[in-house]
């Protein structure tokens, strides 16, 4: 059977998933009457929940006489990361745009990395059903975005289909039949070449670790392309560092195959073919597994350095360890390490006391997905503000700039301008993308743009669509603005009194309501004004044995605002925490006594000055 090794990407949001749930449907890997959840790659919760796809995930479906291994890859820059290892294991790239959004920055990113690789892509146009789209300017936009990347006369020569993944059809023309997505499926057999690997059988074995994994009865697992010879299962291979050093002898225990969604043991693996291997305990990503006799490892592509770090900590406030059973310093350093091995974009550091570390990351949702998903795992923590790691280059302090694409409507682009002007961003694109709306580009420092995004959803109604990405690296340009408002601060210990918070409602807005815990230090909301306060939201109303004629009025709330992870990380200052427990998000200051919290700023302003 022909082997062909495809990565399908695209924007965040233009359907990858989507597409790969109907190739899997129509080339038979699923049966007539098989129940399937809807994006069936997308298999980890917080995918299914936040609607993106985190993880890089490998399927294969068989068409006529090909095997065709799909590797579906994340569209957010936040998880770079893994499309940068994936595109190293592929021979072919389908580039999915849709048809009314055209490229975005994504797509610039994942384009820029494929045909730097040599791939040359098969180009489809999404969602050519939408009452906005327009395929044929989103084709013009496409061979823009190749000919400004320095795309070669072949990958400029692009096969180019129109599509619609969620009704399942792909053809050549816009008028075609619109019945299936055999256009596709014969397009991927005749465009994609044979893996160049597979005149390599003879050769001995050689396979370079693109993503690893953990299972509970095979332990660990490494997957990759076979970039030479053939291996059986019960071999002896070795593991080398990229530095050639060996790391490991072992025996393969299992070799799986991806077929369909299932991955199924194979005997033996071919030249060219996507496997993963178990029955190693050392080797990691980026590590080249081969035959005894190799002794040259596998060159891996370099990673794009991480943009921001976050500080992990232990939970040191009152209300610590009721909700988690993970919550020692050195059980969070154990699964942060696993995690530094597994995604090779996160780098972890101990900070000199021991209890806290520094977890540098490509963005804030790559950040806000690690948190959220150790908190579901049992993890107690305090984390920091994000903060931008700066760069020396010839003696200058250098920091990243994102390249940010709004499109709003015409009537909150002015709104959008003002406050990303605060933020020291330049525009360098402004135009009408049709429907009544507005295409703004930026280019804005990184640490301008945390906690930014909340802020952006309110000043366009909920209808702004931001996008960012990585740009360059350019000269610090000073202070940047922080929160205006200040935090309301408890000065009690105890539990909250409806009473109290009704009559501090016109203070601010409050995070908790009645009847929650609460400690001295912990931040109930925001104040309306610029400075903190500290409240008692513990102070109950006074009773005397004389009585108003009729009833005492029942205290009605105001609904409180609850922050989400990512909003709670976003809206703290450096001198503040959040507090985040399987069951909670509480918002903190770092030291929780009122006079240690006026010594500490003194200090901090007597070293300013």
């Amino acid at each position: 059977m022909k082997l062909r090794n495809i990565a399908i990407i695209a924007h965040v949001d233009h359907g990858k998933t989507t597409l790969v749930d109907g190739l899997l449907k129509q080339s038979g890997s699923f049966r007539e009457n098989q129940a399937v959840a809807e994006r069936a790659m997308d298999s980890n919760d917080l995918e299914r929940e936040r609607g993106i796809t985190i993880l890089a995930k490998s399927t294969s479906v068989e068409w006529k006489g090909h095997r065709i291994n799909i590797v579906d890859t994340p569209g957010h820059a936040d998880f770079g990361g893994e499309v940068e290892r994936i595109l190293g294991m592929v021979d072919g790239v389908v580039l999915l745009v849709d048809a009314a959004e055209g490229p975005m920055p994504q797509t610039k990113f994942v384009t820029q990395k494929a045909l730097g690789l040599g791939l040359k892509p098969i180009v489809v146009i999404n969602k050519v059903d939408k009452p906005d789209g327009d395929p044929d300017n989103a084709h013009d936009l496409v061979f823009d975005l190749f000919a400004a990347l320095d795309a070669n006369d072949e990958q400029l020569d692009f096969p180019m289909l129109y599509a619609s993944g969620r009704n399942g059809w792909c053809d050549a023309t816009l008028d075609g039949p619109r019945e299936n997505l055999d256009a596709l499926l014969d397009l991927i057999c005749e465009h994609v070449p044979e893996p160049a690997q597979v005149a390599k059988a003879s050769e001995p074995f050689s396979m370079l670790a693109t993503t690893l994994e953990s299972d509970n009865f095979l332990g660990r697992i490494l997957t990759g392309r076979v970039e030479s010879g053939t291996l059986k299962t019960g071999a002896t291979i070795k593991a080398l560092s990229r530095d050639g050093k060996e790391i490991e002898r072992f025996r393969v225990s299992k070799i799986l195959a991806f077929r369909g969604l299932a991955r199924q043991p194979i005997e033996e693996a071919e030249a060219g073919d996507i496997v993963a291997l178990a029955g190693m305990s050392k080797p990691t990503v980026a590590d080249t597994l081969c035959d005894v006799a190799v002794s040259a490892p596998l060159p891996s592509r370099p990673i794009d350095p991480p943009t921001i770090s976050v500080t992990f900590g232990i939970n040191d406030s009152p209300l610590a360890g009721r909700d988690g059973d993970k919550v020692q310093s050195r059980v969070i350093r154990k699964r942060l390490m696993e995690e530094m091995e597994r995604n090779v974009a996160i780098r972890v550091t101990d900070s000199a006391g021991g209890e806290a570390f520094e977890v540098a990351g490509r963005g804030e949702l790559q950040m806000g997905v690690l948190i959220e998903t150790m908190r579901r795992e049992g993890f107690e923590l305090s984390v920091s503000r994000p903060r931008v790691l700066m760069k020396d280059i010839d003696g200058q302090r250098m920091e990243p700039v994102e390249e940010v694409t709004v499109d709003v409507d015409d009537e909150f682009s002015g709104s959008v301008v003002e406050k990303m002007a605060l933020r020291k961003a330049e525009m360098t694109e402004m135009r009408p993308s049709g429907g009544g709306k507005t295409r703004l580009v930026f280019l804005a420092p990184s640490r301008g743009l945390i906690g930014y995004h909340g802020e952006f959803l309110t000043d366009t109604r909920g209808t702004g669509i931001m996008n960012r990405i990585f740009h360059s690296w350019a000269p610090y340009k000073g202070q940047i603005p922080g929160r205006r408002n200040g935090a309301l601060i408890s000065m009690e210990t105890g539990d909250s009194v409806a009473y109290a918070i009704f009559n501090l409602e016109d203070r601010g807005v409050f995070f908790i309501g009645s009847g929650e815990q609460v400690y001295q230090g912990m931040i109930l909301g925001e104040n309306n004004r610029s400075g903190d306060l500290e409240v008692n939201p513990l102070k109950g109303k006074k009773l005397t044995n004389v009585r108003a004629s009729g009833t005492d009025e029942a205290v009605r709330l105001t609904t409180p605002r609850r922050p989400t992870l990512e909003q709670a990380i976003a809206w703290i200052e450096d001198d503040e925490l959040v507090e985040v427990t399987p069951n909670n998000i509480r918002l903190r200051k770092r030291f929780l006594d009122p006079h240690e919290r006026k010594r500490k700023a003194r200090e901090a302003a007597a070293g300013a000055a």
